[in-house]
């Protein structure tokens, strides 16, 4: 598997900034841009400001910083995952119509789980009849969109793909959840990082959505918050629940985070 972070919008930040004060201010887009570029907002305080409305929800500014990944060698069983995602982000993917794939033994991506499992041989005797199936058809004449018929869903594929930042951040929330495949989750934990290396000062909200910067609670069943390693950290959406009921939601809008790890703690919720 490869990630590569292609390119990312101009001066990412200072979009975002304009975008969240075109919201809240009264002045023009063109006079928040003029003091922008004439410097009289440091860096620094672009930056405090875009973290305080991060931390409120507002997306949709979000959606004006884009991003380009080129992702290689991913299976397909991934990219059917990959590709349900549908607002803000937009795939190239390498065809098995056009593309006919003619080395000796073709490539596929093996989970860990069937080496675990003692069965990577038979994994890769299959695939390799599998291969030899695949390389007669096209010597038969059949064309690469039918010979494709026989490929497995652990054939590699290829992406190019442009996300702007809001949907990256719900991207995050699914697939770095550990309930997540392992593959999609180590794809989306790549891209992470390539963001991380250029926008760090953004990159900190992305996490899946039981963490800190995000919901901060687990939205799962109760079963499988128990299994989770984050479940004795991260409150379940019933422990939030118990609370609202037991103290009314005037109090319990009331409570702040260190207030509610107490009550927490008290109650054993």
């Amino acid at each position: 598997m490869q990630v590569k972070l292609i390119d990312y919008a101009r001066a990412p930040l200072e979009k975002l900034y304009a975008a969240f004060r075109t919201c809240y201010s009264s002045d023009s887009p063109i006079e928040i841009w003029r003091n922008i570029e004439a410097e009289k907002i440091s860096h620094d305080k672009i930056r405090e400001f875009i973290g305080e409305r991060l931390k409120t929800g507002h997306a949709s500014p979000l959606e004006q910083v884009v991003f380009w990944f080129a992702i290689a060698n991913v299976s397909r069983s991934l990219s059917h995952q990959f590709v349900r995602h549908r607002i803000g982000i937009s795939f190239e993917q390498q065809s098995q119509r056009y593309v006919k794939f003619k080395q000796e033994r073709l490539a596929f991506v093996m989970p860990e789980s069937w080496q675990r499992a003692g069965l990577d041989r038979e994994f890769e005797e299959h695939l390799g009849r599998t291969s030899e199936l695949y390389a007669r058809a096209l010597k038969a004449g059949i064309p690469a969109e039918d010979a494709r018929f026989v490929l497995p869903n652990a054939a590699p594929t290829n992406f190019q793909v442009m996300v702007n930042f809001a949907e990256m951040l719900h991207i995050c929330d699914l697939r770095l959840c550990v309930r997540a495949q392992w593959e999609i989750r180590r794809m989306v934990a790549l891209m992470r990082a390539e963001i991380k290396r250029v926008l760090p000062e953004i990159a900190v909200f992305l996490q899946p959505k039981c963490g800190e910067n995000r919901m901060g609670y687990c939205d799962e069943t109760l079963e499988d918050w128990q299994k989770c390693p984050l479940g004795r950290v991260r409150p379940h959406k019933s422990s939030l629940f118990e609370l609202y009921d037991r103290y009314g939601s005037a109090k319990a809008r009331a409570l702040s985070e260190q207030e509610f790890r107490a009550v927490e703690e008290k109650e054993q919720l």
